[in-house]
């Protein structure tokens, strides 16, 4: 099991100054849709130069499959190691993205997102008129077929995404709170235990690493447990 460090802060210096305080942790770092708006990717080559990290772009691309592609194919040529995009999106758009991918000597890993963890049972089924680990189901099995390298899901769903694909294929969970922290505005979180129990190859954290006062010390304890 990694771990992956979300860079949600405020700001960039704030993000960078983290990203510091970390450097020499054998981990990964997020860099989510507000980071990425408002960074551009300067801030990935400043990050690669940081330290020997490797880089998640969390941007969860969701359009019609050739705008998916290219913008899969733009994001991968920055340098990052792992990109996602919504499983809802189809299988056929799946398909285009690995396809156009596939070209490029060093792609990174690609994930597809199966159910937000900010969802709850209820607010998703009123989006997807279905439940969730029905949905997990349906998304994981279309998204393996399309030659994806994994999924983003819920340490609860881990379990169950590789029993329907295999064992190789990735889970990466958000909503992990290592030490029992407050849930935040995600609905189906989980501790680290769990996080093992379940089979989760990465996790990502954020909160409890970055409102911490010392959290080179949280992520140390991490990996320690990990």
């Amino acid at each position: 099991m990694r771990l992956c460090v979300a860079l949600d802060m405020a700001s960039k210096d704030e993000n960078l100054a983290l990203v510091r305080e970390l450097k020499g942790l054998d981990l990964w770092l997020k860099v989510g849709l507000r980071s990425y708006l408002r960074d551009g990717a300067k801030f990935i080559e400043e990050l690669k130069g940081a330290g020997e990290f490797k880089i998640f772009l969390d941007l969860k691309l969701y359009d019609i499959s050739n705008t998916m592609a290219d913008a899969a194919e733009v994001v991968s040529k920055i340098g990052v190691d792992m990109i996602n995009l919504h499983a809802s999106a189809g299988e056929r758009a799946m398909k285009t993205v690995m396809e156009r991918l596939s070209s490029l000597q060093n792609r990174p890993l690609v994930l597809a997102v199966s159910a937000l963890t900010s969802f709850s049972e209820s607010e998703f089924e009123a989006v997807y008129n279905d439940t969730i680990s029905r949905s997990v189901r349906k998304f994981s099995q279309m998204s393996f077929e399309a030659g994806l390298d994994g999924m983003v899901c819920s340490v609860f769903e881990s379990k169950l995404i590789k029993e329907v694909t295999n064992q190789n294929f990735i889970t990466l969970c958000p909503g992990v709170r290592p030490f029992g922290e407050s849930a935040g505005d995600q609905k189906r979180v989980a501790n680290l235990v769990s996080a093992k129990q379940e089979g989760s190859d990465f996790i990502v954290v954020g909160r409890p690493i970055y409102e911490n006062a010392n959290p080179r010390e949280i992520c140390e304890r991490i990996l320690e447990q990990i």
